[in-house]
């Protein structure tokens, strides 16, 4: 198993703390979020992982350099231009190991998601992206076939659609409630992005094909998915939170807490 960890960015929302530090090294309880999600992937079983760095790049690299986790861990380099996610997967596809699929993880999100087996849908099944999936009220939402295939994205606040299917175009699409019916409308569902992603080595290839060097992953997704592969995989019970804020951070703790808890409890 290998993974990349999003870990360049800015972290705007976070500041005072990320005037002085990377978003990456802001401290959950008594763990930098990297280490958190760094973590939970050797959990699952990963063995190689890249982290991409911009904002504070040397602290980051630092930080990996005088902390032994005991799997390769790799540096894409980002420092002269965030590339946004589509890009910074471009940047680091030569890092990879070209024959397995890539977990893309962002480094502020926690979530109680098993990620080996969700790694381990994405190797069975044939397809070229897994895209982790739930119900909830949101303003965007990715659109799925009955077979759960991407088919387009919309904002059901302003309207807008992106397919490259024409018949979706035209279609409006309503917000769903917390009622999991309502997110099945006019033949398709209706599902919001959780941020991690599963991309086989065929769609890392074909992100590597793409001209620009900054451009977002979903925008790939979007413009490909009529000939590309790509599926969602539904979590029911997804539980996940996106430390994106400083008020945040109190509610971070507690579901770290939380689920150390739940570890415990499972190994006795």
């Amino acid at each position: 198993m290998q993974a990349m960890i999003f870990a360049a960015g800015l972290g705007t929302r976070l500041k005072p703390l990320t005037d002085t530090m990377p978003k990456a090294l802001v401290k959950v309880g008594d763990a930098p979020l990297l280490e958190h999600v760094i973590r939970r992937l050797i959990d699952a079983g990963c063995k190689r992982m890249v982290v991409n760095v911009h904002h504070f790049a040397n602290k980051i690299v630092d930080y990996l350099k005088t902390n032994d986790f005991g799997v390769d861990i790799q540096v894409s380099d980002e420092t002269e231009q965030l590339l946004d996610t589509g890009g910074g997967i471009k940047r680091a596809a030569l890092l990879f190991d070209a024959t397995l699929p890539v977990l893309i993880h962002n480094v502020d999100i926690l979530s109680n998601v098993d990620l080996a087996s969700f790694y381990k849908h994405a190797l069975e099944q044939k397809i070229d992206a897994l895209l982790l999936v739930s119900c909830r009220v949101t303003q965007r939402y990715l659109i799925f076939d009955h077979h759960m295939r991407l088919v387009g994205w919309t904002n059901v606040a302003t309207g807008e659609v992106k397919s490259p299917h024409d018949n979706i175009l035209h279609m409006r699409f309503i917000s769903p409630t917390e009622d999991v019916t309502s997110y099945y409308q006019q033949g398709y569902y209706l599902y919001a992005f959780s941020g991690i992603h599963i991309l086989a080595p065929s769609a890392i290839k074909g992100v590597e094909a793409v001209k620009e060097e900054k451009f977002p992953i979903m925008d790939f997704y979007l413009r490909n998915c009529d000939t590309l592969k790509i599926y969602g995989e539904l979590k029911t019970d997804l539980q996940l939170l996106d430390v994106g804020k400083l008020d945040t951070l109190r509610k971070a703790e507690e579901f770290i807490e939380k689920s150390d808890n739940q570890c415990s409890s499972k190994g006795q």
